[in-house]
């Protein structure tokens, strides 16, 4: 039986992550890395893909837990069962690796006495592939090609083999606990150190609260803001500093539909953002090291600019289809890889820029060639950027003049000139950009905005719109009381609004991005909206919808990409970075604007 979405909550290590259903399953893991082949996939497949179930004996299989939540300030997650018998609590965590990842599953009894059921299936490759599992020294190792898995408990505790799985069987007493460890490697190299399971919450707990305790945000809505950060920096890989998009894969964006693709990358739209969240609450030491990622993927000939890196900063991430998996809820195909790092998406140039920019401003300290390699990418944008492209959403469908990518142009132009005009000593021809941003603004309001609806539009002569306009103000393109700006946020607010929320762009009819189908209110551009109402001076609708976003998180305050307000359902990838970074930034808004740029 498919979960909803939102029934998931992420467990991780700073170099993967896994999800845990409220049945008690996780249902998806990578190892070793985020965009690592799953071991579980459950999630777009069936229970023969790989999965692992911890719940009270006898426990249906849609029977869900009583209660969860993470410990505060920490990736810790504890769920409540409640039986007949007594109560158990599961502790679901991965420490902090030294050396492999581990998955740490505690039980621990609470009340009475409750008889609970393991079953481990692993399947290795995408769920495409059995192990071949065997018994040394009271362990279960599990071996596929490169994969190897070791399976323990502390203490043991009667376990079997049955139906290509690992079963397990124990009762447990108010105060009991007993802690299972799942251990990847390599498999042709030996076996790690055994982690003590118990001693790695002690210090989880420890790693977590320590890190959150450097939050600076003191605002309204504390609670989400911090729970919005610590999935950023559970979805950072830590040797990198690179922050992948998703966890997941080919969650959709419409149920049964086609509209699925794999986010376990670092996208370069994301940076300016979540650079502004992590500087404005404090997190420095994460700041610093996805700038250096930002500079050591994007490094080389500015025309090989990519819109999207690997985590580590590769550059090959070729598509791909999975035909032995049906699809979470049936939605097919089911793709690793993305095709779209290959687009010519303009607005990267700005965003890159803009970031640099930003993180100068905030007083981070300058990386020598970080100013030559702005130049070299604002010397390819001055040549290019009259050319239609795909657009930050990346369409599929023929390349546009995309409003969104031509302002995104001018940000890289108004940066450089704020850069020598604040730093005489900065080499560069400050007259040529000024010549530059004046010629992109001019045109973007020639041929991006449609003075009888009052609104910009998605691309130049189109009728549709794009809530990436939405943007217009907080970048500093126009004033906030510009009367443009505010005929463009009621204009995307009527026709993209869904039951409060917003969509990207229409896609009924012959849609902009060459696929059929539906989507549901993108929850990033939601917030975008919340941020425009609030600058155009509408707080109240803007505090509202603020609200609104809150209670649309699942019951650990996380969120997906985007959301059915009919249905009432998660849609899209999980958690998705982009959609706590909008969350951490508007209430930043809210509070005061901490993260906006000084306005022109």
């Amino acid at each position: 039986m498919t979960q909803p979405i939102e029934d998931y909550a992420l467990i991780g290590d700073l170099m993967t992550s896994g999800l845990v259903g409220r049945d008690g399953s996780i249902d998806w893991l990578c190892l070793p890395r985020f965009d690592s082949a799953a071991c579980f996939a459950k999630l777009l497949g069936e229970e023969e893909n790989g999965h692992w179930r911890l719940a009270p004996a006898g426990a249906a299989p849609d029977e869900r837990c009583t209660r969860r939540a993470y410990v505060d300030g920490t990736l810790v997650l504890e769920s409540y069962w409640e039986t007949a018998g007594g109560t158990v609590k599961v502790i679901d965590f991965m420490p902090q690796r030294d050396t492999a990842p581990d998955v740490i599953r505690i039980v621990e009894g609470i009340s009475g006495e409750v008889t609970v059921h393991s079953t481990l299936r692993l399947r290795f490759d995408y769920g495409h592939v059995v192990p071949w599992v065997r018994r040394i020294d009271g362990d279960r190792v599990a071996v596929a090609g490169p994969d190897a898995a070791w399976f323990r408990s502390e203490p043991p505790v009667r376990t079997w083999g049955e139906d290509n799985s690992t079963r397990s069987e124990f009762t447990v007493g108010a105060g009991q606990r007993v802690a299972f460890v799942l251990t990847w490697h390599p498999s042709h190299e030996p076996r790690p150190d055994p982690i003590d399971p118990y001693a790695a919450l002690d210090s989880s707990l420890a790693d977590w609260r320590e890190w959150t305790a450097q939050c600076t945000y003191r605002g309204p809505h504390r609670e989400a803001v911090v729970r919005s950060l610590i999935t950023l920096k559970a979805l950072t890989y830590a040797p990198t500093g690179g922050i992948a998009a998703a966890a997941t894969t080919s969650l959709p964006e419409e149920l049964g539909g086609v509209r699925n693709w794999d986010y376990r990358y670092c996208w370069l739209r994301d940076s300016t953002l979540t650079l502004g969240s992590l500087l404005a609450t404090g997190f420095l030491d994460e700041a610093r090291a996805w700038r250096a990622w930002l500079l050591r993927a994007v490094a080389g000939d500015p025309a090989d600019l990519q819109i999207m890196y690997g985590i580590a900063g590769e550059r090959r991430i070729p598509e791909t289809d999975l035909p032995w998996l049906r699809g979470y809820a049936d939605s097919a195909p089911v793709r690793i890889g993305n095709a779209a790092v290959d687009q010519l998406q303009l607005d990267v140039y700005g965003e890159v820029i803009d970031s640099l920019f930003l993180a100068r401003s905030a007083g981070l300290a300058a990386e020598k060639h970080a100013w030559q390699l702005q130049l070299a990418l604002l010397d390819f944008l001055e040549r290019n950027w009259r050319r239609p492209d795909e657009g930050l959403w990346e369409v599929r469908g023929p390349r546009r003049h995309f409003v969104h990518s031509k302002v995104m142009a001018w940000v890289a132009a108004d940066r450089a000139v704020r850069t020598l005009e604040g730093d005489p000593s900065v080499p560069g021809d400050l007259e040529r950009w000024r010549t530059i941003r004046d010629d992109v603004h001019r045109e973007v309001c020639e041929k991006g905005y449609d003075p009888e609806r009052n609104t910009f539009t998605q691309y130049y002569g189109s009728e549709e719109l794009d809530a990436a306009t939405l943007l217009i103000p907080r970048v500093g393109f126009l004033p906030p009381d510009d009367p443009r700006v505010i005929g463009t946020v009621d204009a995307v607010q009527a026709d993209l609004g869904r039951s409060g929320l917003v969509r990207r762009y229409t896609t009924e009819g012959p849609s902009v991005d060459g696929l059929p189908g539906d989507e549901g209110a993108f929850l990033a551009c939601s917030f975008w909206l919340a941020d425009a109402l609030y600058l155009t001076g509408r707080e109240k609708e803007a505090r509202e919808l603020f609200e609104r976003l809150l209670s649309v998180r699942n019951d650990v305050g996380l969120l997906a990409e985007e959301y059915d307000p009919i249905a009432g359902r998660q849609l899209g990838n999980f958690p998705q970075a982009f959609s706590h970074v909008g969350l951490v930034n508007t209430a930043l808004t809210l509070a005061g604007g901490a993260t906006l740029p000084d306005m022109r």
